[in-house]
């Protein structure tokens, strides 16, 4: 019987996963919208402060921001095989459809409908980037300091080209620091914000 549930949600796991694979274009970051919206609201395995703490580490660690998401999560929910079954299902529809493409591509990549429908997809990817920021920011931002580190880390990236995980590591120092030296407010925060102040 424990058997028959476990593989159950195995293949519960695979299936979510292999959904979001399948129908997110545009690669890790717009993925984030949906993997939130399979994995915190319809399936309530994880909360939405932990889904953004999983994407926090997964953009730190190398590799694709939705493949280590899927490991994490599929870690969280099942385990070591949980982690295997999250991942196989997440880049297996990218595997299939790339090497359909691949065969093809280099015959029809010079022809205008062809050409039409990815200037359609390109803006629209972008408006799924924008998404998952703004939501992410709903449950990260919760005081000045949030708002500030938010600010600051853009103009690094977007002006001064400074490094994803730089900006990672310095957030994460300055995390530390208000923790250990002002416990009162890492308490507000961790907390949920508290009130803004």
């Amino acid at each position: 019987m424990k058997n028959k549930s476990q593989f159950k949600l195995f293949l519960e796991l695979f299936a979510t996963f292999f959904k979001i694979g399948s129908f997110t274009f545009g690669g890790g970051y717009a993925m984030i919208p949906l993997i939130e919206r399979e994995v915190v609201e319809n399936k309530k395995w994880v909360t939405g402060e932990e889904v953004v703490d999983v994407f926090a580490v997964a953009q730190s660690l190398p590799g694709a921001v939705a493949i280590n998401s899927s490991t994490f999560i599929g870690y969280k929910i099942a385990g070591k095989k949980g982690a295997l079954v999250a991942t196989a299902g997440v880049i297996l529809p990218s595997l299939l459809i790339i090497t359909v493409i691949a065969m093809f591509f280099s015959r029809v990549q010079d022809n205008p409908v062809v050409k039409a429908i990815f200037s359609g997809i390109r803006p629209a990817i972008v408006a799924l980037i924008l998404t998952a920021a703004i939501k992410v920011s709903k449950t990260s931002i919760v005081d000045k300091i949030g708002l500030f580190l938010s600010a600051l880390a853009v103009i690094l990236v977007v002006v001064f080209d400074v490094q994803a995980i730089v900006v990672i590591l310095g957030g994460a120092a300055v995390g530390l620091v208000i923790y250990y030296l002002f416990p009162l407010r890492a308490a507000r925060i961790l907390n949920g914000g508290g009130h803004k102040d």
